[in-house]
């Protein structure tokens, strides 16, 4: 759905979707691990009513750059970068998994970009047990050395992510996938509870909630994002 467009961000292209009518809000949506823009297509035109809606690949995913390099810190600044180049002060954020990850990053680095926030199924910043992931047979979509550069983020987060949720001053919608998600749904609560101005819901449908119940998903991230905006 949308216009495919591209920007260059410190050397890295990125490939981005874009719809809604030009001079709404904007709203970013990012992508978890291993899917890319077209992930938000069964929900993205919940939103474009309202919103001026922006779907990046964020990098090693999709037709954006697979360069090899990757981490947590890269992604936030990518999409820093993003918004830099667009010319976008201020946007609300939607991020799904290791996209809510890169978005409250992004929140804490520089609070005043992000307007309200909506967090679909990530974990809080604290250690979990490693669990062993194989590499699935065939071409993929995306770069597998993202996998192996974030796991070991995920498994053992930096301390200070945690404090610095603190920094957060964007309202912000955890949530919870229940208790059909491997996500950890105490990690996923202790996030919301984390963040300053922070709360939390469950759509009991597992980790891909905007997949598996979109219009839940929708009514409930449009709910938020609406009754924000005074």
């Amino acid at each position: 759905m949308g216009d495919h467009r591209t920007v260059e961000v410190g050397g890295v292209r990125l490939a981005y979707r874009v719809s809604g009518p030009e001079g709404a809000p904007p709203l970013v949506l990012l992508h978890g691990l291993g899917e890319g823009a077209a992930d938000w297509d069964g929900v993205a035109p919940a939103f474009v009513r309202d919103w001026r809606v922006y779907a990046p690949d964020l990098r090693g995913h999709g037709l954006s750059d697979w360069p090899g390099a990757y981490s947590f810190e890269l992604m936030r600044d990518d999409v820093l970068g993003f918004l830099d180049v667009l010319g976008l002060e201020r946007a609300d954020v939607i991020g799904h998994s290791m996209g809510g990850i890169v978005a409250y990053l992004l929140a804490a680095a520089q609070p005043q970009r992000v307007g309200r926030m909506v967090l679909e199924d990530a974990p809080a910043p604290v250690p979990r047990e490693p669990t062993p992931r194989a590499r699935p047979e065939g071409e993929l979509g995306f770069d597998w050395a993202v996998v192996e550069a974030i796991r070991g983020q995920i498994d053992r987060p930096d301390a200070a992510w945690l404090a610095d949720l603190g920094r957060i001053e964007a309202r912000t919608l955890v949530l919870g996938g229940g208790p059909l998600s491997h996500v950890s749904q105490h990690n996923v609560a202790e996030l919301a509870r984390r963040v300053p101005d922070g709360s939390f819901e469950t759509i009991p449908v597992g980790h891909l909630i905007h997949a598996a119940a979109p219009e839940a998903f929708a009514e409930a991230a449009l709910r938020f994002l609406r009754a924000q905006r005074g």
